[in-house]
């Protein structure tokens, strides 16, 4: 007879996941053993294996976990009848919002997903993309020739991430603009700064 899951399952296995973050950023995959965060994370190494098998299974766990989560975030942003800029904003301070807590993974996601065999590298790539691709309806819709140009749609859209992806950087909770308000400063570059950006890769370059 199988065993009952225990009710905090999900709750002890999230907990688990963030320790191997934080453990992974701080001190590399190489030495952030199975032991070590097995101990960080105050649970026995026979319940850490039952969750799961070796460290790179785990590390695509971490990864995936976090990539389905910003997928889930812009698929459910805004109504699809409000305006293009609207949606793009909510989308702005929705991932911004998701990446609070997010700095070991982000550096996890940068460092060690080449570490991971070209199966799982994939499969976590296919979610970069559709997160790029929600993304990347509203930049288009924003901008018509940007929609019909992908030379064009992917560096705009790829420029929106870079501005959220790299804000925890810099940014200090209390201090200077909220996310809320730098969300809507990155959506309205995009916006309003799109078309002054498509002109001048248009224009014919000068010689130098």
């Amino acid at each position: 007879m199988p065993r009952a899951r225990a009710e905090d399952h999900g709750e002890r296995r999230q907990a688990i996941l963030d320790r191997a973050a934080e453990l992974f950023a701080r001190h590399g995959y190489d030495r952030a053993s199975m032991a070590m965060i097995a101990e960080a994370s105050q649970v026995s190494k026979a319940l850490f294996y039952h969750y799961w098998k070796d460290k790179e299974e785990l590390l695509f766990d971490v990864l995936a976990q976090h990539l389905r989560r910003l997928v889930e975030v812009a698929r459910g942003t805004g109504d699809a009848a409000e305006p293009p800029r609207r949606r793009l904003e909510a989308l702005a301070f929705r991932l911004l919002d998701a990446y609070r807590h997010a700095d070991a993974v982000h550096q996890v996601q940068l460092n060690c997903m080449k570490l991971l065999s070209p199966a799982r590298q994939e499969a976590l790539k296919a979610m970069e993309r559709e997160l790029v691709a929600e993304a990347a309806v509203l930049v288009a819709a924003l901008n018509a020739d940007a929609a019909r140009d992908r030379r064009l749609l992917v560096p705009l859209t790829m420029s929106f991430f870079a501005m959220l992806n790299w804000h925890h950087l810099w940014h200090r909770e209390g201090r200077g603009l909220s996310r809320h308000d730098y969300a809507r400063m990155a959506a309205a570059l995009v916006a309003e700064g799109a078309a002054g950006a498509v002109a001048t890769l248009r224009e014919p370059q000068e010689a130098g």
